[in-house]
């Protein structure tokens, strides 16, 4: 595989998982009281975040001349199935759905590792790109923790 087409994979592995992140910012949306704006709200700026980083990453992957992708990952997938199955027995209070946030952000910072772990394979801006979004995620990341960490067993 040419560099090319090494960049596209891993930016359309990266758009995945944001996709991932959309799909589970807007499930905890959902899943969230009425009266927790303050996570609505939150958890609506990440799934835009997310939005964000995946039209930068889809911009690259065009510039690469390939196809960038425009789904889910199988993992993620599965992680929202076992997320319904988790609510049935935990309920949908605010440290069970932080603690799920939580778990998603987790696994995004571990997807943006792994492409940084190949980054002597990535062009330079492809790898400030990676990064710069993988020091925001952090951010996101803290937060729920942060936040997580507030509520009462």
């Amino acid at each position: 595989m040419n560099r090319n087409n090494d960049n596209a994979e891993i930016l359309n592995d990266l758009i995945q998982i944001n996709n991932d992140r959309i799909e589970g910012y807007e499930r905890a949306i959902k899943d969230t009281g009425i009266g927790d704006n303050d996570l609505r709200s939150l958890f609506q700026t990440m799934a835009n975040e997310s939005r964000q980083y995946v039209s930068e990453l889809q911009q690259h992957v065009v510039l690469e001349g390939e196809e960038p992708a425009t789904d889910t990952t199988v993992r993620g997938k599965i992680y929202r199935a076992w997320m319904d199955v988790k609510a049935t027995f935990t309920g949908k209070d605010r440290k069970s759905i932080l603690e799920s946030c939580e778990y998603g952000e987790d696994a995004a910072q571990r997807a943006y590792e792994r492409a940084l772990e190949d980054s002597e394979d990535l062009s330079p801006d492809v790898a400030t790109l990676i990064m710069d979004q993988k020091m925001q995620l952090r951010q996101s990341h803290d937060k729920i923790r942060a936040l997580r960490d507030r509520q009462h067993a």
